[in-house]
This record gives C-alpha cells, structure tokens and sequence, in this order.
C-alpha cells in the first residue's frame, strides 16, 4: 500500500514538472531560476548531493546557449566584430596625448608637418594618421665626450662605448697625443628646423663637435691645451661650433663648450707628470726670485733716488753759495774802489767780530815787546778744560 502511495506521488510530480518547463519555454527571459526541490513520500527535502546539477537545470542551460548563439553573429561575421571593436579600443588610446611643460610637439599628418603644439592635453587623428613628437625646447641638453653620465634618457647624450676613447684621442700643434675630454651644452629654439631640415640632428651635432674639437686642439701646443689655453679653446670651439649649426639649418643653439679632463696617453702619463713637476718646481724657483728682487730692487732705487736727490740738493746750496758770495764780493769790491781805506778797516772789524768770539785765550803784545814767552802760561791752559 505504501508502495502505491509513492509511485503515484512520484507520478504527480513528475506531471507538476513537466508543466512547469512548458511554462518556462513561453517567458521570453528569466533572470534567475531557482533550482526544484523534489521531495520524498513523507513531504520532506531529499538529501544534499553536493551541488550537483539536475537534468532540468542543465537543460536550462543549454537552451540559454542556443539563445545567445541565435543572438551573436557566427563564422566570419564574429571574426569581424571582435576586429571593429580592437579598431575602436585602439583608436580612443591613440586619440589624444600630453605635452610636458617644457616641451611643445610638432604634428605630422600623414608624415607632412601640420603645426606646432604647445604644453598640455591635446587630441589628434588616431590610427596613425596624426603622428606627434615631443621637442623639449625650454630644457638645456648636453652632450658629452670622452665619458658618460650614468642614468641618461638621451642617446646622443653620452658616447658609444665602442667610440668614447677614440673620440677624445687627438693631436696638437706640435704632434703630441693629448686625451681631451669635454662637453657642449645647447638648446633646440626651433623644433621645426630641428626634425626636418637636418637628418639625425643630435648626431650630426657630436660629428660637428667633434671635427671643431679637433681643429682648435691641433692648433695649439700641449703645453697650452693642458695648461693655459683651456679657456681660448672654449670660446673659439663654441664660436666655430655655432658657425656650423646656423650653416646646416640645424635649429640648434650653443649654450657653452666646457673643457672637463685633458691628460696625455697612457704609455706617457708618468713622463708627463714628472715634466709636469719640474715646470712647477721652475714656477716656484721663479716667484721666489721674483718675491726676492721685489724686496731689493725697489729699496737700492729709494736709496739711489735719495742720493741723487741729496747730490742735487747739495750742488744747488753750493751754486747759491758761490753765486751770492761773487755777488757780495763784487758789491764790496765796487764800495772799495770808492773809498778804499775806509772799506779795508771796515772789513778788518767785521772779520775780527766774527773771529774774536771764538776764540778762548786773547794776547795783546805791544809791537816793541821782543819775546812773549815769559809772557805766556802754558801749564794753566793744560789744566783748562776745552
């Protein structure tokens, strides 16, 4: 009896299925069907199967794949679509750009130059038909010879290193091998001129520096490169090398030409700073010298110049000497012939008044006296003190 009672049951809701997927086939979309629970004889859940899919959820499924596929075009037409949608994704991405701050780009449409741009957010043909490139006209580059700058963005910035030796081996003037090591800074005012009139322009411009490098050095001796003509050959290498940038249209201005090491080769390094040692050990002999002639030479010509001028001082006083006692003899002489008695008794009281005072001990002897010694006191004027 209970056997019946099942399979009648189980009959029922096999009906009560079967009915609701016929339903189910008329709604045009579900969003969400929830899984059917069968249930035993007593009304209660079966047991949990682990999640496993039924036969009725999994032809839900199928017929939801068959309705996508009827939807999605198929063979080449989904080949296409997924194609126009890449196309388009590409598109939106090369669309637009930015210009740094110190930059303005140069757009090519098509590969013929269109306009200058300057900084900020900007848009443009995409797929390649607006090409772009960014010029950084406010921003001083450099390019350097003979070493390299780590972390550099710039390939022309620093040398091969394949050619960093090379380019820094020269000859001078007088045929010595000098290492010359340097690096020239610039700028790109006109970005225009920059891309299109000069092909690479940045290497041109080490090729340019290179060959002026080398011209100037070599018209030097290595005692001036090395030494004292470091800065004569900065200013007439960075006039030469702008010379030649305005000459090829290359829309590059110099800024400056900055000598950094400059040594001889190695072979000779050690000959070279012994030479080097012994031309400062000259200098150093030569303003000692120098330190020591400044202090004598100037104080014998003080000296020297004293002396002349005392000769002089002394010649003048002797001159007027000579010149006002011919002048006074030759007044006395004129008053003599006058009246020569009176002016010989006069110049006997004059010299007697100039002599008379002088004179410590005085004697007046008569003229008829024959003798004067018992007159005179010898020992007395022994004892005097002068």
């Amino acid at each position: 009896m209970q056997i019946a009672n099942f399979r009648s049951v189980h009959v029922r809701r096999d009906s009560d299925l079967s009915h609701l997927h016929r339903l189910a086939r008329t709604v045009p979309s579900v969003p969400r069907v929830m899984p059917l629970r069968s249930v035993d004889g007593d009304g209660r859940d079966p047991p949990n199967r682990g999640g496993e899919f039924g036969p009725d959820q999994e032809e839900w499924l199928r017929q939801w794949q068959a309705r996508l596929k009827q939807k999605l075009p198929s063979g080449p037409r989904i080949f296409a679509f997924l194609v126009a949608i890449a196309v388009v994704i590409i598109a939106a991405w090369t669309s637009y750009y930015a210009v740094p701050s110190d930059s303005v780009a140069v757009v090519q449409r098509f590969g013929k130059y269109l306009k200058v741009v300057p900084p900020g957010l900007h848009f443009k043909l995409p797929l390649g038909i607006d090409e772009t490139t960014i010029v950084p006209v406010k921003r001083q580059l450099k390019q350097e010879f003979g070493f390299a700058t780590p972390g550099a963005t710039d390939p022309y910035q620093s040398p091969h290193p394949r050619d960093a030796k090379r380019e820094t081996e020269m000859v001078t003037g007088d045929l010595n091998a000098a290492l010359v090591e340097w690096v020239v800074q610039y700028r790109i005012p006109d970005p225009v001129k920059f891309l299109f009139e000069v092909r690479e322009p940045s290497e041109t411009l080490r090729y340019v520096s290179e060959s002026v490098m080398r011209e100037v050095v070599g018209d030097r001796t290595v005692d001036e490169v090395i030494t004292i003509g470091r800065q004569e050959i900065e200013s007439e290498a960075l006039i030469r090398m702008q010379a030649l940038s305005t000459k090829y249209i290359m829309g590059i201005s110099i800024d400056q030409v900055q000598l950094k090491n400059i040594n001889p080769p190695e072979p000779v390094q050690e000959s070279f700073n012994e030479v080097n040692q012994a031309q400062q050990e000259k200098e150093k002999l030569i303003n000692e010298a120098r330190r020591d002639y400044n202090k004598v030479i100037p104080l014998a010509e003080g000296e020297k110049d004293q002396r002349i001028r005392e000769a002089d001082g002394y010649r003048l006083k002797r001159i007027n000497e000579a010149e006002g006692d011919v002048a006074r003899f030759n007044a006395l002489l004129a008053e003599y012939s006058k009246a020569p008695e009176v002016t010989r008794r006069r110049i006997y009281v004059e010299t007697m008044q100039e002599v008379m005072p002088d004179i410590r001990s005085k004697f007046i002897v008569d003229e008829k006296s024959r003798g004067i010694l018992p007159l005179l006191n010898l020992g007395s004027e022994k004892d005097e003190k002068p």
